[in-house]
């Protein structure tokens, strides 16, 4: 059968829309809270794409548009990731108030007359916010700082004002908070808001519940399918999960590299195959410091020569 460049054109971006995205989460600074530098996210960026045994994860996703220590500067990944041709989640911070949510926005906008397309085609959505609502419930201690669904709202609203009739009008917002927040009624006005939804969820520190391992799928996708049960038919993407390669013993929640890598399968991989976007949590977190628990993938040292605390192949994964 003969096809045209046109069929098999249509066929190539159907198969990349169809693909779920896959990616780590990156912070602005180190643990000793020095800045990340443009070699510091580029570096990252690449060894992502080059793990052993895995294939596709190409998408960062950014907690701030501003580079750590300044006011409202572009945060260096976005000149790394399109050194790099990394596909990005943006983040605003939205837990420190009217004004530090201004300088959020100068910093969006900045980067897109900065960077043109050459940034904006590599954006696979926008978060307003990371676990915001999580703060200012009961289980997050009543604040400190977090934001309601009120100013989540207006928050949405002005991001949609600051990008309509730039390359990024046709962005899709959404929001990152734990699945717990999801299931609370009264925040559906934020639901109602969104384009998507961004899941949170950690069975090693569901201390209530009988959190080994070997119980953590059940646990992630109890929550999970809760999460998209309250969330009105929008996509549910998974935007932090992992299990811990060190730290101490949450209930019967032991970190460890081979806990991890039974997490990863039953989780990490199964979301890979049934095609549901994912940023895991997280690709390295011990640079300049040991946090505990530290759920870095990577060991210390350098990205370049060390390999992965477990096996990262994922069974019956497809290749994108």
């Amino acid at each position: 059968m003969r096809f045209t460049s046109s069929v098999i054109a249509s066929a190539a971006l159907l198969s990349t829309a169809n693909a779920a995205i896959k990616g780590f989460n990156y912070g602005a600074q180190f643990n000793n809270d020095a800045a990340k530098q443009l070699a510091d996210f580029e570096y990252e960026f690449n060894r992502a794409k080059s793990l052993p045994g895995t294939d596709g994860w190409t998408s960062a996703r950014l907690y701030t548009m501003i580079q750590h220590g300044t006011q409202n500067t572009v945060i260096e990944a976005i000149q790394a990731a399109v050194n790099t041709k990394t596909r990005l989640l943006l983040g605003l911070w939205a837990s420190a108030g009217q004004e530090s949510f201004n300088n959020e926005i100068t910093a969006l906008k900045a980067a897109i007359a900065q960077y043109g397309t050459a940034f904006t085609d590599l954006v696979d959505g926008i978060s307003i916010g990371s676990e915001d609502l999580y703060r200012v419930s009961p289980d997050g201690a009543g604040g400190n700082p977090g934001a309601g669904p009120d100013v989540l709202v207006n928050y949405i609203q002005q991001v949609r004002n600051a990008i309509a009739g730039t390359p990024l009008s046709g962005a899709k917002l959404g929001h990152v908070d734990t699945w717990q927040v999801y299931v609370d009624a009264a925040n559906n006005p934020v639901i109602d808001a969104l384009d998507w939804i961004g899941m949170d969820a950690y069975p090693y520190f569901q201390s209530s519940f009988a959190n080994s391992v070997g119980n953590g799928g059940d646990l992630f996708f109890d929550a999970y399918n809760k999460t998209k049960a309250a969330t009105k038919g929008k996509p549910v993407w998974v935007t932090e999960t992992g299990w811990p390669v060190s730290g101490e013993t949450v209930n019967q929640a032991v970190p460890s590299a081979d806990n991890a890598r039974i997490y990863w399968e039953d989780v990490a991989c199964k979301l890979v195959n049934d095609n549901v976007n994912l940023y895991y949590y997280i690709l390295q977190d011990v640079q300049w410091g040991n946090p505990s628990p530290s759920f870095g993938i990577m060991p210390g040292g350098d990205l370049a020569q060390v390999s992965p605390l477990f096996d990262l192949s994922c069974p019956g994964a497809a290749k994108n």
